[in-house]
């Protein structure tokens, strides 16, 4: 039977690991060497392109996605903090398969006490068992009645059991879901929160309302858990929505008000159209009229059937500040509006209701207060189109130095966004000051009401920006939060470039080289923290401390080194557009991007993609020798250089000779193919003074050390002793 390996009993696991442990330590290379093989291996992409998503990036001719449409009826008390609601979704199953059962996203149920991340953070401490949605009815509409949906609530999503499956490739369903759920003062993962003004409560209201899950042809139903890290992974569709408050609060919400006359003065209207052909920030709420006091005729106490006065709060407001209000009663009772569908206020005439649309998106949010300022300007598009950008803040927040630039900073990121890479595609975008410290929606966001100049311009750029990623290019952030934050953090750096001749450029700040200083260099010390997460990690894996650093700040200056030092600005803004616009309201997969940018920029750029995405590499590039051909500076230098790290990159070297000659050589990312070595040849006419690598610390590199070589100091010739000299001390250490 041939030779055989005995193991005495007992000690047989202790040799079968000791075996492994060996063979491993053997077999595996030094991980954190270069190592051509492993860094240009090949079959880079886990699957080759098909009829959904062709091998080129872009959606395949059988590309398909769900679709979602929501009609939601929502009501705040700001009493109680109690939000309730109605939602009926249109669902169009345009998958290959019939779906015998749905899930829904429940994101408000993160804050009940059995949620899993309660339970992660804080397993021994209990949360009120009121906190998150609560349900009323789960229906399905079908043989034109509403019926009882077979429903099981697991966590943040809810599963829809169907009698009969869903067909596929157009199969359509109604669902109607009545809930309610109460408005915590920081909710909903920090995404929702009230704040407490002198002039009123700032409601801010997201995750609001059930949404459908994605069903994909990648992973099928997209069901990950809400733990807080990740945010939302949606379908597009139409949402038509109506919100009923009290009546002097103003509802700033995402979409395209649809009933202005109805809720806003004559005077208000009148400013937003000024603002709508104004390219200057334009007052439709000013800061002496932000006191809640907005009645109408229709709402005066004397048509009051309960005789009180609406909104509560106002009379004592109006003693308290008589003059001011005197003056905006006066405006608001001269302006009558519509009176409100009974129907919607129910016993109340003091409630309004303001109603809202919004085509090709996948979520919509909104804030409510008495206490807001509102301004607003036109924004200016491609294609002679245009956009309102409004904001809604406390008249704490108000002032040049603060909110008061905030619709210019609004209005500007939206058009240097929309010029350079994907028009605007909203009627309007609106940011709102809150609680909530920043936080994105489509066409709509939540920012600081403390933040002011430079923090305020970041974060609400920023916040905007999220509507090109994720909210056109609907990648799911849930799993893959880098191709939002990180590029979204990418377009924010040439944004503070370009916006008001660089006012507020560099970009530098949580999200961007933090400490201020060349992002090249920042970046090594974030790639040499032990055991921190390569960028393509699910969110919620990476530790607080690490989020911001590789899912903002590494990716975006991913997309930098590709942009400046790889491709260069024409083939890279090419690719990167083309992605865009082919993904433009679709879901692609990191693999789609990668494809992407390789097809359009005609790089195999898989190296990259593999050491700075999907692994976490180090670059250490050096100098190791310089010879001179046939010994002869006048017949050229041999320069010979290594690649010390396992991530290559293009090699940058300036190398100048003695009589001050310089010159630049760029040797492409191939020439690290065959090994971690490469001697290369210049022409000199004098012997060399200096090589540097990466003159411009524009790489990563871990050590700038070794990017250096310098010629040997020639001795300094010694000096004879003279009379003069002889005899002194000077004299004697120069004497031979």
């Amino acid at each position: 039977m041939g030779n055989q390996l005995r193991i005495l009993p007992g000690r047989g696991l202790f040799w079968l690991l000791l075996l492994f442990g060996l063979s491993a330590a053997w077999g595996e290379p030094d991980q954190t060497r270069y190592d051509p093989a492993a860094a240009f291996a090949p079959n880079f992409f886990p699957f080759p392109g098909n009829a959904v998503r062709a091998a080129d990036g872009a959606p395949g001719p059988a590309y398909w996605q769900n679709r979602a449409d929501y009609q939601v009826e929502a009501a705040l008390d700001p009493k109680s903090c109690e939000i309730t609601g109605q939602v009926t979704i249109d669902y169009v199953n345009n998958s290959p398969v019939a779906l015998p059962f749905l899930w829904l996203e429940l994101d408000q149920n993160i804050d009940r006490q059995d949620s899993r991340a309660n339970r992660m953070s804080q397993p021994g401490r209990e949360r009120s068992g009121q906190n998150g949605f609560h349900f009323q009815s789960v229906e399905r509409f079908q043989r034109g009645q509403w019926l009882r949906a077979n429903y099981v609530v697991c966590g943040t999503r809810m599963q829809v059991r169907l009698h009969h499956p869903l067909p596929p490739s157009g199969g359509k369903l109604r669902l109607r879901v009545s809930y309610n759920y109460r408005l915590l003062t920081s909710g909903g993962g920090g995404r929702s929160g009230i704040l407490q003004t002198k002039n009123g409560r700032i409601f801010e209201v997201s995750y609001w309302y059930p949404r459908m899950c994605v069903f994909d042809d990648v992973r099928g139903w997209n069901t990950l858990p809400f733990l807080g890290e990740g945010e939302f992974y949606l379908d597009y569709g139409n949402i038509d929505y109506r919100v009923t408050v009290p009546r002097d609060m103003i509802v700033a919400g995402a979409g395209r008000l649809l009933n202005p006359n109805e809720v806003l003065t004559p005077t208000e209207i009148r400013r937003l159209q000024e603002a709508s052909c104004s390219d200057q920030t334009v007052f439709i709420r000013r800061p002496d009229r932000a006191f809640g006091v907005r009645l109408s005729s229709a709402a005066s106490p004397s048509n009051c059937p309960c005789g009180k006065t609406p909104g509560g709060a106002a009379g004592s407001v109006r003693k308290r500040r008589k003059t001011a209000a005197l003056q905006n009663l006066a405006e608001t009772r001269s302006a009558p509006r519509h009176p409100v569908n009974a129907a919607r206020q129910g016993e109340s005439c003091g409630q309004v209701t303001w109603h809202f649309h919004m085509d090709h998106t996948r979520d919509v949010a909104w804030a409510a207060s008495r206490a807001f300022v509102w301004d607003a300007a036109r924004i200016n598009l491609p294609g002679d189109r245009h956009a309102l950008a409004m904001s809604f803040y406390p008249v704490e927040s108000g002032g040049n130095g603060s909110w008061g630039r905030a619709t210019e900073y609004l209005k500007n990121s939206v058009e240097i966004f929309s010029r350079h890479w994907f028009v605007y595609p909203y009627p309007v975008a609106v940011q709102v000051a809150g609680r909530v410290g920043g936080m994105e929606f489509p066409g709509l966001t939540f920012d600081g009401w403390k933040a002011k100049e430079k923090s305020l311009w970041s974060v609400l750029s920023h916040e905007i920006g999220h509507t090109w990623f994720p909210m056109v290019v609907g990648s799911d952030e849930r799993r893959d939060a880098w191709m939002d934050e990180g590029f979204n953090t990418f377009i924010d750096v040439y944004a503070s470039e370009q916006f008001n001749h660089g006012e507020y450029a560099p970009k530098r700040d949580g999200e961007y080289a933090p400490r201020g200083g060349n992002p090249a260099e920042e970046i090594v010390p974030v790639m040499q923290t032990p055991n921190i997460p390569p960028i393509m990690s699910l969110a919620d894996a990476f530790p607080g401390r690490d989020l911001h650093p590789v899912e903002y700040f590494k990716t975006a200056f991913g997309l930098v080194l590709l942009r400046e030092v790889i491709l260069g600005h024409d083939r890279f803004d090419y690719a990167f557009r083309r992605y865009i616009a082919d993904w433009a309201f679709k879901h692609p997969t990191p693999w789609d991007f990668f494809r992407a940018m390789d097809n359009g920029a005609g790089e195999d750029l898989s190296w990259f993609w593999r050491g700075w995405f999907e692994h976490n590499w180090q670059l250490d590039q050096a100098v190791e020798s310089v010879k001179y051909a046939k010994g002869n500076p006048a017949d050229g230098a041999e320069i010979t250089i290594a690649n010390l790290r396992r991530l290559p990159m293009p090699v940058l070297a300036e190398i100048t000779e003695a009589n001050g000659a310089t010159q630049r050589i760029r040797l492409p990312v191939e020439t690290w193919e065959h090994g971690g070595t490469h001697t290369f040849r210049v022409n000199t006419t004098h012997k060399l003074k200096s090589v540097i690598l990466d003159p411009d610390h524009v790489l990563p590199d871990v050590n700038r050390a070794n990017n250096v070589w310098k010629a040997a100091a020639r001795p300094e010739p010694q000096q004879k002793a003279t009379k003069e000299t002889k005899g002194t001390k000077e004299g004697r250490e120069l004497a031979p």
